[in-house]
């Protein structure tokens, strides 16, 4: 299990700033979807510089265990970083959700050139 929480800290440690991603997606990322229960309590034990701020549900929603603060210092967290939020208090992830390595690769995300 050891293992799978540093994986779970090496991902999250490559959310980049002002992006975020989800529980779903950081168990994708480490090759089953069926993990992200794991994700939350890798996280929930995660080094304090870690930025767990970044990972949020996967309809956007912030954690209430985040901090004995709830999830209003998480809100904070992303504002600061100019994350968007939609009317409901959600993370707009259509705006700022972070994929992961494609993402990570030069030329990811480039439309293909006509010719």
């Amino acid at each position: 299990m050891d293992n799978v929480f540093q994986r779970v800290y090496e991902i999250t440690a490559r959310i980049p700033y002002g992006r975020v991603t989800t529980y779903g997606q950081i168990a994708r990322l480490l090759g089953n979807p069926r993990l992200s229960r794991i994700v939350g309590c890798a996280l929930n034990g995660a080094p304090a510089d870690l930025p767990c701020h970044r990972v949020v549900n996967r309809l956007g929603g912030l954690s209430d265990a985040f901090s004995p603060l709830g999830k209003e210092s998480q809100r904070l967290l992303l504002e600061m970083e100019g994350v968007p939020f939609r009317l409901d208090g959600g993370v707009d992830l259509t705006a700022c959700m972070w994929y992961g390595e494609e993402e990570e690769k030069p030329g990811a995300g480039a439309l293909p050139q006509e010719h």
